[in-house]
């Protein structure tokens, strides 16, 4: 069974490409959030990768559904990592409710509304 809707997987695809593209750049709202939760310089050529794989696999997943749910539940652990990183930082700005938990809810939405329900 192929997800239902698919625009959904499709829309979290294409987010995941541009956060891939701009922390590979990085702009300098990423580049604050990455040094004000103390995520090292040395590991920050990790995320677009990373990034660029959740799009893939999310792409993908459209016709491979177990690869997209597997990817959302991937999304949601990043997330929830990500949540971490800004508590533990005690970084309770804008990066951590609008940008983390609001991807995080996205992700959710997503796996749950097109590959679960």
């Amino acid at each position: 069974m192929l997800p239902e809707p698919i625009w959904p997987v499709v829309v979290l695809a294409l987010i995941q490409l541009v956060d891939g593209v701009i922390s590979a750049i990085p702009l300098p709202f990423i580049a604050k959030c990455f040094d004000d939760v103390r995520f090292p310089r040395r590991w920050w050529w990790v995320l677009p990768p990373t990034k660029f794989a959740a799009a893939a696999g999310l792409i993908v997943g459209i016709w491979v559904p177990v690869l997209g749910a597997i990817t959302c539940a991937a999304l949601v652990a990043y997330f929830l990592v990500a949540i971490g990183m800004h508590i533990a930082a005690r970084d309770f700005g804008r990066n951590l409710f609008v940008n983390a938990t609001g991807m995080l809810v996205i992700c959710v939405a997503v796996g749950l509304y097109c590959f679960v329900l």
